[in-house]
């Protein structure tokens, strides 16, 4: 007799994986008037719903890596935990649309973020998408503390260690990354995104893991400092941000209310302070004339 039963296997449904952060890509170069074809590496970008006790808060478009750390550091800077031990439980599971982080929070804190009625929707280059009202979205940062005294060179040696450790930069030349520097320790954590706040967050999400002590430590990024990069340093804790580009003018008040050292436009010769220039060891530089 023949068996024409159809495998068990057959009939279940494909489980999603979770997509690879790197993809190659066809395309054709046009240069100096003649066409070539070939590859090249671009980052993935995957929807990454972020759901509490069973509700999605939000959905951002984020890499798809690192997405525990984010979650993680996605809660803390949104001010839904004080803690990673306020998460009860928190797993990463692909769907056929994207990625969900679903996590599980103490019902108190899940009552006071239903108060707040803000869902977000957020694209690639959004940190504030989704905020209701004015006041939220230029809220104050939280005062950051510390002793610190970082000299100018180490300063210099800090930015210069994230590079090397930018993996999926270096394959796409397509992503932010942000990193946590300790003095003494070195560079003890990298996050990168296609996003520059979600790459802020995956970075305090790691941090919040680790045993270290953001007082005594630097953030930094590979991208400009907006007003939302300098709330989520504040909540992180580090007093000094050193930054590749510039900072917009709000960064700038915002840092100077929340007593963090904003260092930008950090080149391998250089970089300019813009709010509270204390915290960083100049040694005796020689005093020019102003430069508008």
């Amino acid at each position: 007799m023949t068996d024409t039963a159809a495998p068990i296997a057959a009939d279940l449904p494909e489980i999603p994986e979770v997509p690879e952060p790197v993809r190659r890509v066809t395309r054709a170069v046009w240069r100096e008037g003649e066409v070539t074809s070939g590859e090249r590496a671009v980052p993935e970008e995957t929807p990454v719903a972020l759901t509490y006790n069973g509700t999605t808060h939000a959905v951002m478009m984020a890499s798809p890596i690192d997405i525990e750390a984010f979650a993680l550091g996605f809660s803390l800077t949104e001010g839904i935990v004080a803690s990673a031990a306020d998460i009860l439980s928190l797993d990463v599971i692909a769907v056929e649309e994207g990625i969900e982080a679903r996590m599980w929070i103490a019902e108190e804190k899940m009552a006071v973020l239903g108060a707040r009625r803000r869902y977000l929707a957020g694209p690639t280059g959004c940190g504030l998408c989704g905020v209701e009202s004015l006041a939220e979205a230029v809220r104050p940062a939280a005062q950051v503390t510390g002793d610190l005294v970082v000299p100018a060179a180490l300063l210099l040696e800090a930015m210069a260690a994230l590079g090397p450790a930018q993996a999926l930069n270096h394959e796409t030349r397509a992503v932010h990354a942000a990193g946590y520097f300790q003095p003494g320790q070195g560079l003890l954590a990298v996050a990168e995104d296609v996003g520059r706040h979600n790459a802020l967050d995956k970075l305090v999400g790691k941090v919040a893991r680790l045993e270290a002590e953001p007082a005594r430590g630097l953030l930094l990024l590979t991208s400009r400092v907006s007003i939302e990069m300098v709330q989520k340093a504040a909540v992180l804790g580090v007093p000094v941000i050193a930054a590749v580009s510039a900072p917009t003018s709000l960064a700038i008040r915002t840092a100077e209310r929340a007593g963090i050292t904003l260092a930008a436009i950090v080149r391998s010769d250089g970089f300019e302070v813009f709010t509270h220039p204390g915290r960083i060891d100049l040694g005796n530089p020689k005093r020019h004339a102003h430069v508008a």
